[in-house]
């Protein structure tokens, strides 16, 4: 098929890496295609459908002409309703004006990073991470600054440690609660530590992302950033979506609320890329937004359910340590009592991606190595699937296992 000029791809392209995630939940189709029995437990991605409801507003919309171009920041309607759900539940006070729309949490956060990052500025971000933020950080040009937890502490960032990741060139901390890959959460005490400590920094912005907001257990609540701390209001983007919380992953629907030079920056931004988010997918989102929300504590309860079932079963797994997360919809193994062991193929597993690879080929089970998150020897499983499902798979992982020697 011939191939490129010498030196034609740019070279922040070749900063990056293509998505872990999107790798293996690829490779499990293309396996399955082929004809193998394979479980793919790598996207994050609900099983569940939209609720109707917010099908209706879409159709409805579509019905009413709402086809065109919408402003950059998005519809005035999405906005208000944005802004009426942050005082609604997160008690901060962002005027609509305040708010931005773009086609998905990674699209807010690309804008936001793209827009305010300059050569050798730090982004602070804790281990495990989601896959995309070094990349994007890398993408603008900066230098991502990984501070790895330790499952001793659940997997939460310490005041200590974020302080130790300060230096004279940090820019922003991406802090992401509950956490994607390991469903850490923090409660308010534990954010106070760490706003305390962010107060003594005040160059340093915070980037949050609370996707998985309304996906908390056992009574855990939540609290986000600027909430706990009103000083780091006008240092803070506060980011989220309807992608998880509404099963609304292929609406390509983010949203923030933030200092309003910082908006104005992203939408500067924006304007020059994808110009504004679908039109449908935002009359939809304000569905979403204002209208009921009983779905949300019925996706809580399936969660726990599949949580409950992923831990016990994992736990049960030779050399298999799984804490128990008490948001989002993963868990985040430790392997490391299999590191040095073989498998049935005769491949010795040396790090979490031979443990992943021998997983898939041994016992079709596709799940994502723990260094793709910056943390290693982990990895990670998506409980958004059915029990039956999960059931299995975790048979598989417990036949695997029991047959590493």
């Amino acid at each position: 098929m011939g191939s490129l000029p010498e030196h034609f791809l740019s070279q922040a392209l070749e900063r990056i890496e293509p998505s872990p995630t999107i790798a293996v939940t690829q490779k499990a189709r293309d396996l399955k295609a082929a004809g193998r029995d394979v479980i793919g437990l790598g996207a994050g991605e609900p099983e569940f459908d939209t609720p109707e409801h917010i099908k209706e507003a879409a159709i409805a919309a579509i019905r009413r002409g709402e086809t065109k171009y919408t402003a950059v920041e998005g519809i005035p309607e999405l906005r208000k309703a944005i802004a009426a759900k942050f005082k609604r539940e997160n008690r901060l006070d962002y005027t609509p004006s305040q708010t931005f729309v773009a086609p998905g949490g990674k699209a807010i956060i690309y804008n936001v990073l793209i827009a305010t990052l300059n050569p050798y500025d730090e982004v602070i971000i804790p281990a495990p991470y989601w896959v995309s933020y070094p990349d994007i950080v890398l993408l603008g040009g900066g230098n991502p600054v990984i501070v790895r937890t330790r499952i001793e502490d659940q997997f939460r960032l310490t005041p200590e440690a974020l302080e130790n990741a300060i230096t004279r060139r940090t820019k922003w901390l991406i802090f992401n609660q509950p956490c994607n890959p390991t469903g850490a959460c923090y409660t308010r005490e534990q954010l106070k530590a760490l706003t305390d400590m962010l107060l003594r920094y005040p160059r340093v912005w915070v980037l949050t992302d609370d996707m998985y907001e309304h996906l908390v257990y056992g009574g855990f609540e939540f609290h986000t950033i600027a909430e706990v701390e009103p000083r780091l209001y006008e240092r803070t983007l506060t980011m989220n979506g309807v992608s998880k919380a509404y099963a609304m992953t292929g609406w390509r629907i983010g949203y923030c609320g933030g200092p309003k030079p910082l908006i104005r920056a992203m939408a500067k931004l924006q304007s020059q890329s994808v110009s504004n988010a679908s039109s449908v997918s935002q009359w939809a989102a304000v569905e979403a937004l204002n209208g009921p929300q009983d779905c949300i504590p019925k996706f809580q309860k399936a969660f726990e359910e599949r949580r409950d079932l992923v831990v016990s079963m994992l736990n049960q797994a030779r050399g298999i340590e799984c804490p128990k997360p008490e948001g989002a919809f993963y868990v985040y193994p430790s392997v490391g009592k299999l590191i040095g062991t073989s498998a049935p193929s005769g491949r010795r597993i040396d790090a979490d991606e031979d443990f992943a690879s021998e997983l898939l080929e041994g016992e079709g089970v596709a799940v994502v190595h723990g260094a793709a998150f910056g943390l290693s020897p982990f990895f990670r499983i998506s409980y958004a699937t059915s029990n039956d499902v999960l059931e299995e798979a975790c048979r598989r992982i417990q036949r695997f296992c029991a047959n590493l020697r």
